[in-house]
């Protein structure tokens, strides 16, 4: 235990003294007439009696403990460390082709909603791209406005120059926003179902490089059923690339319930990570005040009438 202002522990001077006057003064003897018979000495009852008037001094001890702020370490917390999180999502025309009951745009969006709400206390970042990127949501631990993103990006009410799939300048621009964040770990998942544009002649293996020195892993789900889609030098053999280069991993998701088991395949390998922290310092008055309500009580109890009286 410690206190927050010590120097005022040498009050404590008081009520020392106040407690050796009671044990030592002399003045309290009251003679009696005994008749044949020695008188007693009393003893029994002066212990009583200096005991019930040494109350009072412990009293005013138990209150200058309190004013010198009594404080004592709380438990250790594990903090959380960041992770900051973009999402990437393809809204080219073809993301609005059915996907389960619904659309490949929407079997992704609500396993984003669901994967964001699950990772509760990482940042995350919305970005929306086709031949160009539109950062939807900043990176933030609020995830209520990418919750209710779904209904604004939907593939086919989009203008014409969504059309496409250009990964490589999403990708980047995706980058442009991690390398602003100066603490957490970076990552990015990138949702598509398409070939890119952007990634041939050696773009996939630079745009990969560019990602690692900036400490960024890349994760890719690829939704739809075409198989072809994982074949190498095919059409995500350079999403492939970088996700390995980075240290993430490339997932294809043929249905919703697919889709769903990537995104907490993902969650598995990069589990939140946790700091363990200095224990904060906390006011501790609560023994104190129970000692001092106790005293208190004793000394009201015992002005009843243990106490010395000179009649």
């Amino acid at each position: 235990m410690t206190f927050e202002y010590p120097y005022a522990l040498f009050l404590l001077a008081v009520p020392v003294l106040l407690l050796v006057w009671v044990w030592v003064r002399e003045g309290r003897r009251v003679v009696l007439p005994v008749d044949h018979g020695p008188p007693g000495r009393g003893t029994g009852w002066w212990v009583a009696v200096s005991c019930a008037e040494s109350v009072l001094p412990l009293a005013v001890a138990v209150a200058v403990l309190l004013c010198a702020g009594p404080r004592r370490l709380g438990e250790p917390i594990d903090k959380r460390k960041l992770t900051n999180i973009e999402i990437c999502v393809d809204v080219s025309s073809s993301m609005n082709a059915p996907f389960g009951g619904a659309t490949r745009y929407d079997g992704a969006m609500e396993a984003v909603t669901a994967f964001t709400n699950y990772r509760h206390g990482d940042a995350f970042g919305l970005t929306f791209f086709g031949n160009e990127v539109l950062h939807w949501c900043p990176l933030t631990t609020d995830v209520s406005a990418i919750n209710c993103a779904t209904p604004f990006m939907r593939p086919g009410q989009l203008p014409p120059w969504f059309g496409g799939t250009a990964i490589g300048k999403a990708l980047r621009a995706c980058k442009s926003v991690l390398v602003n964040r100066p603490e957490g770990d970076r990552m990015i998942v990138l949702i598509t179902d398409g070939l890119s544009s952007d990634l041939g002649n050696g773009a996939d293996a630079e745009i990969a490089e560019e990602l690692k020195a900036e400490g960024i892993t890349v994760f890719a789900v690829v939704i739809g059923d075409d198989l072809r889609f994982m074949q190498p030098n095919a059409r995500t053999g350079s999403v492939d690339l970088i996700t390995d280069r980075t240290g993430g991993q490339s997932f294809s998701a043929g249905d919703p319930n697919a889709l769903g088991t990537v995104f907490k395949r993902i969650d598995e390998m990069r589990r939140a990570e946790t700091d363990k922290q200095i224990a904060n310092t906390l006011d501790d008055f609560r023994p104190f005040c129970i000692a001092g309500l106790v005293l208190a009580g004793l000394a009201g109890f015992a002005s009843f009438g243990l106490r010395y009286t000179p009649w």
